[in-house]
């Protein structure tokens, strides 16, 4: 079975300074929940962006359902980027002018796969942003036509989930993503998120500091460890 995600010998520097992540091995079976956490300064943002293609690696090599992330030209990156991850931000990085919906449905305009994928489980992309939504807790919002800066940071939050989720990305990257949701609202957020990754088969890597919910991931790992063993 092709992983996932699958990291080896990963080395990334900034310009002019030491080794910022030092990564011998990772690997993510499909539809597998990490969660990875560690200090600040350990480099999980930085693991990240390497994985989603927005840095790229001095050394070592990264693959996302086969295909490289590393090796490749840009195109190719952005490519295998919108086919097979979805991701959450810490920013959220939603686009003001756009409905709900609308929002949630950009990765479709960016990838055929995703939106064959969306179409094939739910009919249209548009049912399946609703669908989404809906599960999260903003189907009210969306048939409202609501705006994203009319929601909540909490709301936002959801709706940046269901835009990771839509079309069934082979790995889902989330970056702190329940730190602006109440203990109702994160476990709702949860609870959806594991479901809708477990229907489509995709993978997990879920980095916070918030401990309190590792016990929900059947796998944990500190990043810290992880970099001291390629020392």
């Amino acid at each position: 079975m092709t992983d996932a995600l699958a990291i080896d010998g990963l080395r990334f520097a900034w310009p002019g300074g030491a080794w910022a992540l030092e990564l011998p091995a990772l690997r993510l079976a499909p539809a597998e929940r990490l969660f990875l956490h560690g200090p600040s300064g350990t480099g999980k943002s930085t693991l990240l962006n390497l994985v989603a293609g927005t840095l790229v690696p001095q050394a070592g090599s990264i693959t996302i359902a086969g295909e490289a992330m590393t090796g490749v030209s840009g195109p190719r990156r952005d490519r295998c980027r919108a086919d097979h991850l979805g991701i959450v931000f810490q920013q959220f990085n939603l686009l003001p002018f756009l409905s709900l919906v609308d929002n949630v449905t950009l990765p479709c305009r960016f990838s055929r796969a995703r939106r064959d994928r969306a179409v094939g489980r739910f009919g249209s992309v548009a049912a399946a942003a609703r669908h989404y939504l809906g599960a999260l807790g903003l189907g009210e919002q969306a048939s409202a036509g609501r705006r994203v800066l009319e929601l909540s940071v909490g709301q936002q939050q959801r709706v940046a989930a269901a835009r990771a989720l839509i079309g069934g990305p082979a790995v889902v990257l989330c970056d702190e993503p329940t730190s602006a949701l109440d203990t109702r609202n994160r476990d709702q957020f949860l609870d959806l998120l594991f479901a809708e990754c477990d229907a489509a088969g995709t993978a997990l890597l879920f980095v916070s500091h918030d401990l309190s919910i590792a016990t929900r991931f059947p796998r944990t790992l500190s990043l810290g460890d992880l970099v001291e063993a390629a020392a």
